[in-house]
């Protein structure tokens, strides 16, 4: 089986049989269909560990597409755009204006420049010139949750920061990341997250010659909301498969010269999958 479908069973069924309902609490999310309040099972402060060096953290419950959670990763950290035009889904698309942009957050924020030591940069130039440099540093992380562009972006970040830390094993420096989550719809983006953040953490090990570790996921407000309750119980049934072969173009040394085209996917075998899941607003 999959870690990442061990790990993936385990957090929804201790959401189940041990998490706190909203119903009936005052909450900010409706159905988009009725207006009725999205009520969920929650649980705070849920701790995933995946170690990229013994397999990539996919579920095969059923399929992610790893492509378009590596182009979405590129949006926002590569070309650092806030426009759906720059996109190839259309997961954005509720959160845009007429011009197609998402206003302050996310690409925004992290291509957003400031003056570190007399320089300009911003933040994932920043990330990559630190670890290049002096990688032993506990200040190198990003992060998008900034207060100031709250009132202007689309949607406020639920992935929000990783802080970068290196190790060494043998003679290899090894990477490894936190990433911070405020909140987690389990159903719809856990697996999507876990994917993407791995993969950032695989090309930014890799342009700095480096092995990429383990990725920490701390999520503060883990949920499942009462119209997925029976898709989770039946997902959380299926059988599981191994763990996909998923590599990066090794020619590519240049975090900017990555394209979708050098993700690299092998045997990855899914359950079905699940559609038309209701997204709440």
């Amino acid at each position: 089986m999959s870690y990442a479908d061990k790990l993936f069973k385990e957090t929804c069924q201790d959401i189940l049989t041990n998490g706190t309902d909203t119903k009936g609490e005052k909450v900010r999310p409706k159905w988009p269909d009725t207006g009725e309040s999205a009520y969920t099972i929650k649980q705070f402060g849920v701790v995933n560990r995946y170690d990229l060096r013994k397999e990539f953290p996919a579920i095969t419950l059923r399929k992610v597409n790893l492509k378009a959670a590596f182009d979405e990763i590129l949006w926002i950290y590569q070309k650092k755009s806030n426009n759906i035009n720059d996109l190839n889904s259309h997961i954005w698309d509720s959160w845009a204006d007429e011009n197609g942009s998402i206003g302050t957050c996310y690409g925004y924020v992290i291509g957003d420049k400031f003056i570190y030591k007399g320089e300009e940069t911003d933040q994932m130039d920043y990330v990559l010139t630190q670890l290049k440099n002096n990688p032993y540093s506990r200040r190198i992380m990003t992060n998008m949750y900034q207060y100031k562009y709250l009132h202007s972006g689309g949607l406020d970040p639920c992935c929000y920061s990783m802080t970068y830390n290196v190790t060494r094993e043998g003679d290899q420096l090894v990477l490894n990341a936190i990433l911070n989550q405020r909140s987690q719809d389990m159903l719809t983006a856990n697996g999507w997250n876990v994917c993407q953040y791995a993969l950032l953490l695989m090309m930014v090990a890799q342009v700095n010659g480096m092995i990429p570790g383990e990725l920490v996921h701390i999520i503060a407000d883990a949920h499942i909301y009462d119209r997925h309750v029976p898709m989770i119980e039946e997902l959380i049934k299926r059988e599981e498969h191994p763990a996909p072969k998923v590599w990066l173009n090794p020619d590519v040394k240049d975090f900017y010269k990555f394209t979708v085209d050098d993700l690299h996917i092998e045997d990855y075998t899914t359950g079905e999958q699940i559609k038309n899941i209701p997204v709440a607003v």
